[in-house]
């Protein structure tokens, strides 16, 4: 069907046939230029993008397009009936009437040209969608700087005929609605409506509508001129019969539209997943364009969705856990803390909470990112690496006593987190119970390179090497970030198998074998045994749950970082509680930092999912130990079933002798620390001993073992600094810094023997 180009009329015949030739060419390169409907909505491109979670819940808007500001592509039943009023009174009163183009507008205009008088513009809605139109050969309808040329303004009316013959009514004024500039960086009504009033569309009521309006014909225009042109828009309404304007006037009108011109209330980034939000485009490597289609929106359009692996149910409970407990926790100057939650079978990202959010002064720092010391958490797979390499079994006695190692910086002393020692243990004592000292003679053992290497092999991102770290790797002086932690665990969950984490859904994951399956097994039977952490955790602990699960606490120098890590047969969950900023915590432990927020994640993840204890692999043996007796003659442990490697089980696990290099009856140990029959003298520390305190523990809780040898029953006194400090063969001094003289001296005050050490760090000094 031909367009018209011209009203009918009396006009002489050859200019009638030259306007209808120019027209027929015209529509012939407009009809080819112009798409449909359908394509120009399923083209639109927000500025933002959506993501997803499994369950196809909007878990996060992030803007990922910082030219310009465009909300999603709205439907016209979204859009308040103030504002469809306001836009067709302000710009094309006739728009329902004719066909593309307002023939009487145009003669009025041209009238009124013709006198120098001003007219309300001729252009309607239809032939202004029509410049607005993208595409390759819709260049032409553009208006350029200098506004459009009389070609322009032609191929525009013959535009607007075709759309209004090939498109409806309401389909227009929706196009129109989504893709009209408005303010600065604003393109589209749902981008205005949520940038400068703060809510959706639909809620427009007929003040707003009429400021909407009016921003159409002048953009940019300053807040006086926009007010003004806004209150004859409410002045038509008014006119026009519009309910919601019967009362309305223009009284304060400026300073409403001057405020609403001046809010910014749209955020880049909205909802309850920003961290994982961010994380997931740059892995996507997508950040500008359109991932998948596998969204839509209520009237069927495709918009810029990003499908995640996070489970929204779960991500909102964890984000409500995690932000209440740190809300307890306030008084103890804690303030930040990260959550993480994977499937161990597939590796996707179930949950990912990175920070808390209003609660922090760096609500930004991604937690679950940030490079932060692990402490003890790293224990289990040096227990690990310990046992595949037949170095040590689960029922292998450890001396936790002082330790004196030498290294390049002087002599490293290790001390435990309740300044007490427990003698000979079992590894699977002393790993449940986080012990310190036996940690670290296991670390003499495997060598701080080797452990280094399994720890780049379990996927923990370590930068600097063995030898930097010493033999405080085993304690967790290196930095990790929790999402590697938290996988590097997941590895023990797959017996040992490790394979990188999925933030979108993905075929079946590859795996890598990253430490042996039997001791990845065995460190979990120890991990999940309640019973052997009794030690110290107690045996009323929140790691104990209803159902299996295997977990390691652990706590950073200065108690500054606080964790707790662990799984179950179908997820991995990870949590980190501390300060961005680095500051210390004030008496949190593993139990009452970390642990209550992974417990209860855990128990809402199983709350109807049972979980029952792995199988073991091929190659391990399990069997009936005893130990023999301590100090006190009692069995240094209870008689248990034992898994071990296949070729190092034992039936029996004690002490050989106690007067003279005490070790373990079958399994090579030795004891650093061994009392000798000699004339009475300082046994520890030695000479020249420098104390640097353990980073995980409060220098209040630490104390220095001395012992003297060679005294038999004889009294003996120590004495620091020429004052008497402590008594007996064997003392705990609460040290503080400083060099000091330390001597043993008998009843009568007779010096013995003499050391000198220095106290490294922070200390309390003992009262006198």
């Amino acid at each position: 069907m031909r367009p018209h180009c011209a009203p009918r009329g009396d006009a002489s015949v050859r200019w009638q046939r030259a306007l209808a030739a120019a027209c027929l060419a015209l529509a012939s390169t407009v009809s080819l230029a112009l798409p449909t409907f359908d394509e120009v909505r399923a083209d639109f491109r927000s500025s933002e993008t959506l993501v997803l979670s499994r369950e196809g819940e909007v878990l996060q808007r992030l803007r990922t397009d910082a030219t310009v500001r465009r909300g999603q592509w709205l439907g016209l039943a979204d859009v308040s009936p103030a504002l469809r009023q306001a836009l067709v009174l302000s710009e094309d009163r006739r728009f329902y009437e004719h066909s593309g183009v307002d023939w009487a507008a145009v003669s009025a205009a041209a009238w009124g040209n013709l006198w120098n008088q001003r007219t309300r513009g001729a252009s309607t809605l239809t032939m202004q969608l029509a410049g607005l139109l993208d595409g390759p050969d819709a260049d032409f309808l553009r208006q350029g700087p200098g506004g459009r040329s009389v070609p322009q303004k032609l191929g525009q009316a013959v535009a607007a005929q075709v759309l209004d013959r090939r498109w409806r009514k309401d389909q227009i004024l929706e196009a129109y609605l989504n893709l009209v500039p408005f303010r600065g960086e604003i393109v589209g009504i749902d981008a205005l409506a949520r940038t400068l009033f703060g809510k959706a569309a639909h809620g427009l009521d007929e003040r707003e509508a009429a400021v909407a309006a009016a921003l159409v014909r002048a953009p940019n225009a300053r807040p006086a001129l926009v007010a003004r042109r806004a209150c004859g828009v409410l002045r038509d309404m008014r006119r026009a019969g519009h309910s919601g304007a019967q009362g309305a006037d223009c009284d304060a009108l400026d300073l409403f539209t001057t405020a609403a011109l001046q809010r910014r209330a749209f955020d880049a980034s909205e909802g309850i997943a920003p961290h994982f939000a961010r994380q997931l485009l740059r892995q996507a490597g997508r950040a500008h364009e359109r991932v998948s289609q596998d969204g839509a929106s209520r009237d069927g359009t495709a918009a810029q969705r990003v499908r995640s692996t996070l489970s929204a149910p779960l991500q909102r409970m964890s984000v409500d856990t995690l932000t209440r407990h740190l809300r307890e926790l306030r008084g103890r100057n804690v303030e930040d803390a990260a959550l993480v939650v994977l499937d161990n079978a597939t590796g996707e990202v179930l949950a990912w909470v990175g920070s808390s959010g209003p609660l922090s002064q760096a609500a930004e720092v991604d937690g679950v990112l940030a490079l932060r010391q692990p402490g003890s958490t790293l224990k289990p797979f040096l227990y690990a690496q310990a046992i595949a390499e037949r170095r040590l079994t689960a029922a292998s006695l450890v001396h936790d006593s002082p330790a004196h190692i030498a290294t390049a910086g002087g002599l490293y002393i290790p001390q435990n987190y309740d300044r007490q020692f427990k003698g000979w243990v079992s590894a699977r004592t002393a790993l449940a119970a986080s012990l310190n000292v036996p940690a670290v003679r296991t670390l003499v053992m495997v060598t701080p390179d080797a452990f280094f290497e399994q720890l780049r092999r379990l996927g923990l991102p370590l930068t600097e090497s063995g030898g930097y770290y010493g033999y405080s790797l085993a304690l967790g002086s290196s930095e990790v970030p929790l999402l590697h932690l938290t996988n590097a665990y997941r590895a023990l969950a797959n017996g040992g198998r490790l394979s990188p984490v999925a933030y979108a859904p993905a075929q079946r994951p590859a795996f890598t074998p990253a430490l042996d399956a039997g001791a990845a097994f065995i460190v979990g039977d120890i991990l999940s045994d309640a019973n052997a952490r009794v030690r110290t955790f107690g045996t009323d602990s929140v790691l104990a749950t209803r159902f299996w699960t295997a977990v390691k606490t652990g706590t950073s120098k200065d108690m500054r970082d606080n964790w707790a890590v662990g799984w179950s047969q179908r997820y991995t969950v990870g949590v980190w509680v501390g300060n961005a900023s680095g500051a210390a915590m004030h008496d949190v432990s593993g139990t009452s930092g970390a642990a209550p927020i992974w417990a209860e994640v855990m128990g809402w993840l199983h709350r109807s999912t049972p979980s029952r204890a792995p199988r073991p692999p091929q190659g391990l043996v399990r069997q009936a130990v005893r130990f023999g007796p301590g100090d006190g003659g009692q069995p240094l442990e209870g008689a248990r079933q034992e898994w071990f490697m296949g070729g190092t089980q034992q039936a029996l696990f004690a002490i050989e002798s106690e007067a003279g290099g005490a070790s373990e009856t079958g399994v090579t140990g030795t004891n650093d620390a061994s009392p000798e029959a000699v004339a009475a003298r300082i046994l520890a520390p030695a000479s020249g001993t420098v104390v640097a305190l353990d980073p995980d523990i409060p220098p209040a809780h630490q104390r220095l073992q001395f012992t003297a040898g060679g005294v038999g029953r004889a009294a003996v006194r120590w004495r620091i600094d020429g004052r008497m400090a402590g008594s007996g063969a064997q003392w705990a001094w609460l040290p503080w810094p400083g060099r000091h003289r330390v001597e043993l001296v008998d009843a009568q005050g007779k010096v013995l023997d003499q050391v000198q050490i220095e106290v490294r760090g922070a200390g309390v000094r003992a009262r006198r």
